[in-house]
């Protein structure tokens, strides 16, 4: 059987999405859609029913997998904010330093609050991410 991804792209709608975020992170949700299209020029796409991503591309590993994603990209969840930067966070060590609160995982950057964060800083993390990203890949708008 062959593989299927989880996760796929569909269209967004704002007002649709933002009924379901957390009344909590509403106004953080909103701006980091406004910074997230801002810094990346694109129109947002849902993946998954919590994900806000911003472009795709398509890989395939040596071991034959092979799939698409969304470029980059963040989540509204309850107790912190996730924004993804593919591939990770390995070579951002000076931006992470001056961006605020946050912990990663390996391409996840997690924050608590964006009131606590230098902005300016998130949006450089995502060009860079974005720019390491097509680095490996073709990053396609939609």
């Amino acid at each position: 059987m062959a593989y299927q991804a989880k996760t796929k792209s569909a269209p967004f709608r704002r007002d649709d999405w933002i009924a379901t975020v957390d009344p909590a992170r509403r106004d953080e949700a909103g701006r980091l859609l406004d910074l997230f299209c801002r810094v990346t020029g694109w129109e947002p796409r849902l993946w998954g029913p919590s994900i806000v991503g911003f472009g795709r591309y398509a890989y395939r590993y040596a071991s034959g997998h092979a799939g698409e994603a969304a470029a980059t990209g963040f989540s509204p969840r309850r107790a912190e904010l996730v924004v993804y930067i593919l591939p990770g966070y390995a070579d951002f060590g000076p931006l992470l330093a001056r961006l605020g609160p946050h912990r990663i995982g390996k391409s996840c950057l997690y924050i608590r609050r964006l009131d606590r964060v230098d902005e300016g800083v998130l949006a450089e993390l995502i060009r860079a991410g974005l720019d390491d990203l097509a680095r490996q890949w073709p990053i396609h708008p939609v």
